[in-house]
């Protein structure tokens, strides 16, 4: 409650300005932010005017999108990404904005026997006692093929590895049995219902991921576009950022 009413004062201060000139603000955003956005997106409308519409996808959905032509104001996913469509020339020149970075964890269902992962030789030996493995389809699964061979287990591990369908996340396939362990941005994992959250990767296995806003060269509304990001970068965003298993920047 304390947090919300700091999120609604600090968002009154920034938004407030651009209320005259109220806009739909169409969103395109990574499934890493969408906790962290969604729990900033009530305040600023109330206090901006502007509505929010947001979608949130995967990363390969989301260039997927860009590259069918759809129109944002708004997109959120890796830094990397946004780089990208700014050399393409999707995004507006010097639009990109870092808002939260988080790393990648690891989890099982709910009352499963929680592994060791203190180290990369435990988490090793968790993920080859796994019958099958959870990993995202978004930014998180380009990297696991590669963690698994570092450890030089590949072979064993890759053939298990296991993928939720279009709207689904790791936590899905964790519930419902399908998978033994999951590895998925920590953000996905640390609120999500019936699974135990055992930690982040250990050690030089982790990989931080940085997720960055940048506006559409096509925005129909880039000034409330932009008082959006100003919010998602301000005071008030700090403490939800981390309590959403995210650190701001």
């Amino acid at each position: 409650m304390r947090r919300a009413v700091l999120v609604a004062a600090v968002v009154l201060a920034t938004a407030s300005a651009s209320a005259a000139h109220a806009a739909d603000i169409a969103l395109l955003g990574a499934g890493a932010s969408k906790d962290t956005v969604s729990e900033l997106i009530p305040a600023f409308e109330k206090a901006s005017g502007h509505k929010v519409i947001a979608t949130f996808d995967t990363g390969p959905a989301i260039r997927k999108r860009l590259a069918a032509g759809e129109i944002y104001d708004v997109v959120i996913t890796t830094s990397t990404e946004i780089d990208a469509f700014l050399k393409d020339g999707k995004l507006a020149a010097g639009s990109r904005t870092d808002l939260m970075k988080t790393g990648i964890g690891v989890a099982v269902r709910a009352g499963a026997p929680r592994p060791d992962i203190s180290s990369p030789e435990a988490l090793k030996r968790a993920l080859l006692a796994a019958k099958a493995i959870g990993r995202s389809a978004g930014t998180s699964a380009e990297y696991i093929p590669a963690m698994l061979a570092h450890l030089g287990i590949a072979d064993q591990t890759v053939p298990r590895l296991k993928q939720p369908p279009p709207g689904q996340q790791v936590p899905d396939l964790l519930t419902r049995g399908e998978v033994d362990i999951g590895l998925q941005q920590a953000s996905e994992l640390i609120h999500a219902p019936g699974i135990a959250y055992l930690g982040p990767l250990p050690g030089d296995l982790q990989r931080v991921t940085v997720y960055a806003a940048g506006i559409p060269a096509a925005a129909r509304h880039p000034e409330a576009a932009r008082a959006l990001v100003e919010v998602l970068t301000g005071p008030a965003a700090a403490p939800v950022i981390r309590h959403n298993g995210m650190d701001p920047g």
